[in-house]
């Protein structure tokens, strides 16, 4: 009997979609976008051809010119790995996990929670979370931190690694796709279209109520079915780490306190009190900080959050320092909202938070200085293979960009859409954006590029500006979860352990569903007369 064929590894495909992009820079002219001023003083992009660079030794630098391009996601990736396998050396995380179980499970005991199930209840309240925090202020380069937490999660709970990364991954970037306030996209394609910014959120909140619905009803399903027969599941072997990892018998936890993680709580205390009076009031924005129209909210978070981990700590430290570890790993989520929403932390202020947490996670349950480093060396190197593979994926972008093609093939795109139908129209400008997606999965740098395109020729077939931005937001998002090129997704997939060509046959008709429903949204910005449109 013939052995059965092995679906090439994540990092041959991806080379082959480098070398595929590098074959296209021979065949396809090479363009760019010049900005133009017009005499009435408005700006609009003008495409006009270029000599092509054809790849070709280049592709085997592309991974180094990846690498570089995405140093930040791959040193982030590296920093959290390591934390985290600190923290998870302590069984904080298996403590927090077992006891969050046992206190879910006495929730059945209510008929009302039991007819709709406790585990369907949690997993709904994480992805709307997540949704709304990819609505809001577009989380997405953060998901990467919360895989390590919530795949566990999963597991635990019978499920399998994609239920898991659906929990925070996907709930975060559908929450992207309908957001409602995302300042990486929303904002920056409205301002580049002079539509006053945010306006038409009505519309939008709609729109992220549905999406939000169909995802986690598409998971709560899939979830049953894994919950009922885990040989279902296409991550079953895979998953065997996970459930080898998480196998913790909770009579082999030893529950203790330990002095060491006095002395962190009152250096940490202290700390947190000199931040509190160096920002007694911190302004917490929702949507554009640079903008006047974005909402704004004056608190004092820091001072409230250094109240509120002074009274819960001490009766954590009173029980055993795994408490304490997880109340720290809680106020880094809580520091992490506020820095993000209140100061614009991005991704090098989140790796070093969630560096700190390690560090003084190590400290706290009484390891020495060495251990800790060879903690965090080990974490780092566990995780490195995804790291690395973010960097592969990187060189895909840089080969398409070197060759002078990504403005050609925009170009050529836009091109289809003349003599079109207002529905037709919008409609070809919603798949042109997720085409472009696979290709540029940034969302800030696709709208600079396309909607001071597609703005102007909304204007020239009486359709709707606000339309055409959310045909953009709706292309932007849904194929961010298939794209190879995407650093934030191939980080995820690593660090969850799951194949790129089995998470893409998985989530592949979930994002052809979501196309769907995405045109069916975009039907009601052409046919009826909505506010702020």
């Amino acid at each position: 009997m013939a052995a059965p064929r092995k679906f090439p590894h994540t990092w041959l495909i991806i080379f082959i979609l480098i070398i595929i992009s590098a074959t296209l820079t021979w065949f396809v002219p090479g363009g760019e976008y010049i900005e133009i001023t017009a005499p009435d003083g408005s700006t609009q992009m003008q495409y006009q051809p270029v000599q092509s660079k054809a790849q070709t030794w280049e592709i085997f630098s592309a991974f180094f010119k990846g690498f570089t391009k995405q140093s930040g996601i791959v040193i982030f990736i590296l920093m959290i790995g390591g934390a985290f396998w600190i923290m998870n050396h302590s069984k904080a995380i298996d403590v927090g996990i077992l006891s969050f179980l046992r206190r879910t499970r006495k929730l059945e005991r209510l008929k009302f929670v039991k007819f709709l199930g406790v585990d369907n209840i949690i997993m709904s309240m994480i992805m709307f979370v997540f949704a709304l925090f990819g609505a809001v202020f577009g989380m997405s380069e953060e998901t990467i931190a919360f895989v390590i937490i919530l795949v566990p999660l999963a597991i635990s709970m019978g499920y399998d690694s994609i239920v898991g990364i659906c929990l925070v991954y996907v709930a975060a970037h559908v929450g992207f796709a309908g957001a409602i306030l995302n300042p990486f996209t929303i904002g920056i394609a409205q301002g580049l279209s002079d539509v006053p910014l945010f306006s038409g959120f009505e519309y939008r909140i709609f729109c992220f109520t549905v999406l939000t619905l169909l995802t986690i009803i598409w998971v709560l399903i899939y979830a049953r079915k894994v919950k009922k027969k885990p040989q279902k599941s296409v991550m079953y072997e895979e998953d065997e780490y996970w459930r080898n990892r998480e196998s913790v018998n909770p009579d082999e936890i030893i529950y203790k306190r330990t002095t060491s993680s006095w002395v962190i709580y009152f250096i940490i205390q202290i700390v947190l009190i000199i931040f509190a009076f160096i920002h007694p009031d911190t302004t917490l924005t929702i949507g554009d900080p640079d903008a006047a129209e974005s909402l704004r909210l004056h608190l004092p978070a820091l001072p409230i959050l250094a109240g509120l981990f002074a009274l819960l700590s001490i009766p954590l430290l009173l029980k055993s320092f795994h408490f304490f570890i997880l109340n720290i790993l809680l106020f880094t989520i809580l520091f992490l909202i506020v820095g993000v929403m209140g100061y614009q932390w991005y991704i090098m202020e989140i790796a070093t938070l969630f560096f700190a947490m390690g560090i003084v996670s190590g400290i706290a349950m009484n390891t020495s200085g060495n251990k800790i480093t060879k903690l965090f060396i080990e974490g780092a190197a566990d995780i490195l293979p995804a790291a690395m593979v973010v960097g592969l994926a990187g060189g895909i972008i840089v080969i398409l960009e070197d060759g002078k093609i990504i403005a050609t093939l925009l170009f050529k795109m836009a091109s289809l859409m003349e003599g079109t139908s207002q529905i037709a129209s919008v409609g070809a400008m919603y798949m042109i954006q997720a085409v472009i997606n696979i290709v540029i999965p940034s969302g800030s740098a696709k709208a600079a590029l396309t909607m001071p395109i597609m703005a102007p020729f909304s204007d020239l077939i009486g359709l709707s500006r606000q339309a055409t931005i959310v045909a953009f937001q709706f292309g932007d998002g849904f194929t961010n979860m298939i794209t190879p090129t995407s650093g934030v997704l191939i980080g995820a997939l690593g660090i969850a352990r799951i194949p790129f060509h089995k998470w893409f046959r998985w989530v592949a008709p979930f994002v052809i569903t979501l196309l769907i429903m995405g045109f069916l949204l975009l039907l009601p910005t052409v046919l009826m007369d909505l506010p702020g449109f």
